[in-house]
């Protein structure tokens, strides 16, 4: 490990951070509590008040290059992404060589390899650490992170990474940590569908479909979905949440990635389907559970939302 590397390892690291959404705001904050010499920017300004009031600076894209060793992202796509590197006065400009950048948004894997590749030429190694666990898992810092990239980078940035998660799990060069989260993805959508099936079939056949839930919880239908979606769903309740909008752009993502690699995917297929329909009726914002809604919706079974 170079001398630079090692003095980031060793010492309190001056982290940025960039982009106070949903998820962001409260993993800039776990940081924030666990120390860390905090910088932050934001595209509107005042999502940083609360982090300022409580020991961070808020600044320009170029102010939290110049403040930080290591920058960590969370933007909705790849452009924005882009945008934050590479635009006018971007951290790329001013973030000096030895640098890391660790990008939790989620974004194509060949994207991510033509980012790794641009910083890296500058000296600057590029983690892309997508993350799933929720607003809450966020706020809470325990969010699981899939991460691609250099292996050294990856155990520099450690300790940041431990800030705002509960497990950090190295995958493999770039890219890999965002094929990994396009499998996360794949794998909750089903998982949705089929809680919001089951919830519809109840409903339908006059079966209480909260205590067929109770029941489903205790045997091999447990699942995450059932646990946390299935009380939103039974009571329409969608408020966000992660948006629609935003898993429907993740499921769009993994079907690119199947579609190059000759994969089968009808289950993602028509979660991303269904996702369209809520986005086309300008219901994008809701929660992306509101999938369950639209299909006790489409069988009849519809509850009044909250």
């Amino acid at each position: 490990m170079s001398e630079h590397a090692s003095a980031i390892k060793d010492a309190p690291t001056p982290v940025g951070f960039v982009g106070l959404g949903v998820m962001g705001l409260g993993m800039a904050g776990c940081l924030l509590r666990k120390g860390f010499p905090l910088s932050v920017h934001n595209l509107h300004p005042e999502r940083t008040a609360a982090l300022c009031a409580a020991g961070a600076f808020a600044g320009t894209l170029a102010q939290v290059g110049e403040r930080s060793r290591i920058v960590v992202l969370s933007l909705p796509d790849t452009a924005a992404v882009d945008d934050v590197l590479f635009g006018s006065a971007g951290l790329a400009s001013t973030l000096p060589a030895g640098s890391c950048v660790i990008d939790t948004s989620t974004i194509s894997a060949d994207a991510t390899r033509r980012i790794a590749k641009r910083l890296g030429d500058q000296g600057i190694a590029f983690l892309d650490a997508p993350v799933s666990g929720g607003q809450q898992g966020a706020a809470d810092g325990t969010l699981s992170c899939m991460v691609g990239g250099d292996f050294q980078a990856f155990q520099t940035c450690a300790g940041v990474l431990a800030a705002f998660t509960s497990r950090a799990i190295y995958m493999g060069a770039s890219g890999t940590g965002q094929v990994t989260k396009s499998c996360n993805q794949i794998a909750v959508s089903a998982a949705l569908l089929g809680v919001a099936e089951a919830l519809a079939l109840a409903t339908r056949q006059g079966v209480d479909p909260a205590q067929v839930r109770e029941v489903l919880l205790g045997g091999a239908a447990q699942s995450f979905s059932l646990e946390k979606h299935g009380p939103r769903i039974i009571a329409g309740n969608f408020q966000p949440g992660f948006r629609a909008t935003l898993m429907r752009k993740d499921l769009r993502l993994a079907l690119d990635s199947g579609r190059e690699g000759g994969v089968f995917m009808p289950v993602a297929g028509m979660a991303a389907q269904l996702l369209d329909i809520l986005c086309n009726r300008d219901e994008g914002d809701l929660d992306w559970c509101a999938l369950g809604g639209l299909v006790s919706e489409l069988s009849g079974a519809a509850n009044n939302r909250a």
